[in-house]
């Protein structure tokens, strides 16, 4: 009696084991959204493409077969999120992370050493030689050249500033650079200004920024930086000054206001990753870019709100400009 109620309870935990590891025929995979989806239209983008690949996936397979997928909000605050990365790394349950921000590479660098099965395919980063991760850059020197370039031809003072959440690689480096250059290259003499809330989240910080800037004589901010643009936004409606978007079609958020929107087209990227995960077309290790010329950055120019707020002249001049970095 007691072989055969040892050997039961063995039978049972070996069973209990099985079933609780993850089907080796099923792919899985955790969207980690560094931020929430609810105040930021390219992390829901981020997830609804991956969503929509997954769901095409699996359409016409049997259960067993099927991918599944698993989303996560992180929330703005960043110190949260290598611990959160490392939670779903020792889970072991999710075979690739899809997630997108530019810090990500430098916070996911040694998660991948203790992790080392763990895949990363990182959106908006860049990242070479990790054989678990793949990243995809956007053209943002595109994106950050444009949207400087209207904030100069808009600037009735000749001052343009970006408020960013924090200093990073991007940043300093392809972002502000670009947004600086635009500026200048549209109107010879305007100059720019830089200054970091320190968060993603600080709306009053980042009023409090955008005010200092507007009474130096800043008439044109560019705000990259989380909720806290809500802040930047307050100050430059309060002040009857412009503000350039970035990132997704922000018009509605301050009509009249806001005079142009730069995005990404994040869930056309995101279902296009994932879909080659999916079907084992992922180049792990390596870096890709994709801007204007393969429809993935996008310079906003048929809504409404910009052609009533952005004089004719200025958005022909756009257009054109457009059209020569498409080429």
């Amino acid at each position: 009696m007691k072989k055969t109620a040892l050997f039961l309870m063995a039978a049972a935990l070996l069973f209990s084991g099985c079933s609780s590891k993850k089907s080796e025929s099923k792919k899985s995979i955790a969207v980690f959204v560094p931020g929430i989806m609810a105040d930021s239209p390219i992390y829901a983008k981020l997830a609804e493409g991956a969503q929509s690949a997954v769901e095409e996936f699996n359409n016409g397979k049997d259960d067993s077969a099927k991918a599944e997928i698993f989303i996560m909000e992180a929330g703005t605050n960043q110190a949260e999120w290598g611990p959160k990365i490392t939670s779903l790394c020792a889970t072991g349950k999710y075979d690739v992370i899809i997630s997108s921000n530019p810090s990500l590479p430098g916070l996911v660098e040694p998660i991948s050493a203790q992790f080392p099965k763990q895949k990363f395919i990182l959106l908006d980063a860049e990242m070479t030689g990790n054989q678990n991760v793949f990243t995809v850059g956007y053209e943002q020197t595109e994106e950050a050249y444009l949207t400087g370039y209207i904030a100069g031809l808009m600037s009735k003072n000749h001052k343009v500033a970006l408020v960013a959440a924090q200093d990073y690689p991007a940043m300093n480096n392809v972002l502000y650079p670009n947004f600086e250059k635009g500026a200048k290259d549209a109107v010879p003499g305007t100059t720019s200004d830089y200054r970091v809330v320190g968060n993603w989240y600080d709306a009053a910080k980042g009023m409090e920024i955008s005010e200092s800037l507007i009474k130096t004589g800043v008439d044109v901010i560019l705000p990259i930086c989380g909720g806290a643009s809500q802040g930047v936004i307050a100050a430059a409606v309060n002040n009857g000054t412009y503000i350039t978007w970035f990132d997704s079609n922000g018009f509605s958020k301050a009509p009249g206001t806001i005079i142009s929107s730069a995005m990404v087209i994040q869930d056309k990227m995101t279902a296009q990753v994932t879909t080659d995960y999916l079907n084992d077309k992922t180049e792990w290790g390596t870096a890709k870019k994709a801007g204007l010329k393969e429809g993935f950055i996008e310079f906003i120019q048929d809504d409404p709100l910009y052609i009533e707020t952005v004089p004719a002249d200025i958005r022909e001049k756009m257009s054109n400009l457009v059209k020569e970095l498409q080429k």
